[in-house]
């Protein structure tokens, strides 16, 4: 089943297919002799069906059901797949058992176009897996045994001579089984994903910094966007990347446990601070001065990322913040501080990055901070530009980079993640300054 869950979801054959039989089913039941009832009942059902689509898209865009707006395509998606399915379901009242069946098949492929059609809008789930919440990725069996502790000579940009026998591509893969990082706070994560670079794959690899990412609410922790990221940059410096661990903040994509430990979903800031930097240390081969360990985030990741940066700069040297939530909770305010404090305000605002930052004075200074936000992303761009500004004051080496044109969809990750790690490269000494 593993092929199945990995097929491309967005531009590959399976999408396509879909959309043409849907297209050639509602053909197929247009091809009749045509009568006034049989005319009058497809406009209004057509008709409904727009307005329904329309009504939904402008509802979810007035009231932030889903965050920030729809992507434009969804006007057109929602509507035209609500007109479809509508069509369908009238034309199960024609004569003839074919067209019955075509009938149910035009209803069952309208859905399925429908949530194709809105998922390729979005762009963050790029796999069946990933739009199933499960991991298209293999299991990862074998990590690279962690060598001894190098004291290095110079940034590894310098240092690092490449074997012949490099693999030219990283490899990514779930840790589950055995090689699942333990949750030791009641916290029940999905499996985390490892992205290992060429240079962490030849015989002899250097330690390598660390990255830990995660993904957006509601998602899931796909490490697709990051990988193909790094990638490319490995193969323009050796092999050199960070390894990363790409892991869920979330527990399942319908819930956001806003960063914190709590009664209601367990111990996901201990899983973070605790559980993963020590499984990290204990098993792969990374740098363990933790000036050079980062925490990344997008969306929803990027407010968690910011929080804990700045609550535990013992642990995290680096913050990338990719179109982040200007703090944890802050599309459910009232409502976070009512379930997950006892609707105590200021326990809440204790679980910012601001606090933080008031904890720890001078302890930020030179560490790297990067926030990107979409050009075309209006409802997180002043938040985003508040947190670089109060990174900034705190004494982080920051950047603020509207990436141009981008939302709050795939193209903000695609854009801000090469932009970051650019950053990051120079910052970490896998490539020149």
């Amino acid at each position: 089943m593993t092929w199945f869950l990995r097929l491309n979801v967005i531009d590959g054959p399976l999408p396509l297919t879909v959309w043409a039989l849907t297209l050639v089913a509602i053909v197929v039941l247009l091809i009749r002799r045509p009568t006034p009832a049989w005319l009058w009942r497809i406009v209004i059902a057509v008709a409904v069906g727009v307005a329904l689509g329309v009504g939904l898209v402008a509802f979810a865009n007035i009231t932030h059901l889903f965050g920030p707006a729809l992507p434009y395509a969804c006007w057109f998606w929602v509507p035209g797949g609500f007109a479809a399915i509508l069509f369908g379901i009238v034309s199960l009242w024609e004569r003839g058992v074919w067209r019955k069946i075509v009938a149910v098949l035009a209803v069952i492929l309208s859905l399925l176009s429908t949530a194709l059609g809105v998922n390729a809008a979005f762009g963050i789930n790029t796999t069946v897996g990933s739009m199933l919440g499960v991991s298209a990725q293999d299991d990862i069996h074998t990590l690279p045994t962690p060598g001894p502790t190098e004291t290095s000579s110079g940034p590894l940009y310098k240092t690092w001579k490449p074997p012949a026998d490099m693999p030219a591509h990283g490899t990514v893969g779930q840790l589950a089984g055995d090689k699942a990082i333990p949750s030791t706070a009641g916290f029940a994560p999905r499996n985390a994903s490892v992205y290992l670079p060429p240079a962490a794959q030849v015989k002899n690899p250097p330690r390598l910094p660390l990255v830990v990412m995660m993904m957006g609410y509601p998602g899931s922790p796909e490490p697709s966007f990051i990988a193909s990221a790094l990638d490319a940059l490995a193969a323009k410096n050796n092999g050199l990347a960070p390894i990363v661990i790409v892991a869920d903040q979330l527990g399942n994509e319908n819930q956001d446990p806003i960063c914190i430990d709590s009664k209601k979903y367990g111990g996901v800031s201990t899983y973070f601070n605790t559980d993963i930097p020590a499984y990290a240390a204990k098993n792969l081969n990374i740098d363990l001065d933790h000036k050079t360990w980062t925490i990344m985030g997008y969306s929803n990741g990027g407010a968690c990322a910011f929080t804990w940066a700045t609550h535990h700069p013992d642990i995290w040297g680096n913050i990338v913040a990719i179109s982040p939530d200007e703090y944890p909770g802050v599309e459910w305010r009232d409502e976070a501080i009512k379930t997950m404090f006892d609707g105590d305000t200021a326990a809440f605002d204790a679980n910012k990055a601001a606090a933080g930052i008031a904890a720890h004075p001078g302890a930020f200074t030179g560490r790297l901070a990067v926030f990107t936000v979409g050009g075309n992303d209006p409802g997180y761009i002043p938040g985003t530009q508040r947190n670089a500004k109060l990174a900034e004051d705190a004494g982080f080496a920051t950047t603020f980079h509207e990436v141009p044109g981008a939302g709050h969809v795939a193209d903000a990750l695609n854009g801000g993640i090469p932009f970051a790690m650019d950053l990051l490269y120079k910052h970490l000494g896998l490539s020149a300054p």
